[in-house]
Parts: structure tokens; C-alpha cells; sequence
């Protein structure tokens, strides 16, 4: 019973270190490497970001729609402004206000791929007066 508690410690402390490596890493470095797989995941996290992909790779956009207090923030399905770039192969949203889009990478260039945000507020509230937009650069090489 003692030496399995030893065995546990080391394994614990490999674990905690792991993910502190892992949240140490940028989260810029992070799509990169995911892009480098042959497929870049986008979430809420990347907005703003520009990210690069070769010719052939896969875009997987993920959006969580967003709860602030009593609203609820909904995502409309992700779309290219350069479908010769940056093709849509699917998209959809989620019950719960997320979205999704799956693009493919056909062409040499640059392509945005935005979303816009919607409020739905709680019974007995109202939505702030704003917009909410989700965009991603990404560059095809």
C-alpha cells in the first residue's frame, strides 16, 4: 500500500507540470501548432488572430455561445469572405448558441471568416446595446 502512495506523487507532480507547460505555451503559439497538423482548430479564444495553414489543411471554427449574467450570447454560422481560399465544406449551430464550420484551404491567399454574435436575454431583461462579431484572419500559404 506504501510504495503505490510513492508511485502516485511522482506521476501527480509529471501531470501538474505537463499542463503547466502546456498553459504556459501563447495561445497564438498554440494555433500555430495546431495548424501545423494539417488542421487549424479556431475557437472563441482566437478572435482577433491571424493564423496560417498550407494549401490543403483543414479550418474547424468552434464557437461556445457566451452567458454574461442574465444574456446569453448566440453565434450565427461562421462565414468566408474568399470562398476560392478559404471554401466552406459544412457549418451549423448548436442548441445551446455555439456554431461550427468546417473549411478547406483551395487556394493560395488570405480569407476572413467571421461570425456575428446575438442576444437573448433572460426573461425580465434586456440585451445591451451592442453588436458582438467573432473574426480570424487566415492566411493560406
Amino acid at each position: 500500500m506504501k510504495s503505490s502512495t510513492y508511485r502516485a506523487v511522482p506521476l501527480a507532480a509529471g501531470l501538474a507540470l505537463a499542463a503547466f507547460a502546456v498553459a504556459a505555451v501563447p495561445a497564438t503559439a498554440q494555433t500555430e501548432a495546431r495548424a501545423a497538423a494539417g488542421r487549424a482548430v479556431l475557437t472563441n479564444a482566437d478572435d482577433g488572430r491571424t493564423v496560417t495553414v498550407a494549401l490543403g489543411d483543414t479550418v474547424e471554427v468552434r464557437l461556445a455561445s457566451i452567458r454574461e449574467g442574465h444574456v446569453r450570447w448566440t453565434w450565427s454560422i461562421p462565414e468566408t469572405d474568399n470562398p476560392d481560399v478559404l471554401h466552406k465544406t459544412g457549418g451549423s449551430t448548436t442548441p445551446d448558441g455555439g456554431a461550427r464550420a468546417d473549411l478547406s484551404a483551395d487556394g493560395v491567399g488570405t480569407a476572413t471568416v467571421n461570425a456575428g454574435g446575438s442576444c437573448v436575454p433572460d426573461p425580465g431583461y434586456a440585451c445591451p446595446a451592442v453588436i458582438r462579431s467573432w473574426k480570424v484572419t487566415v492566411e493560406v500559404k
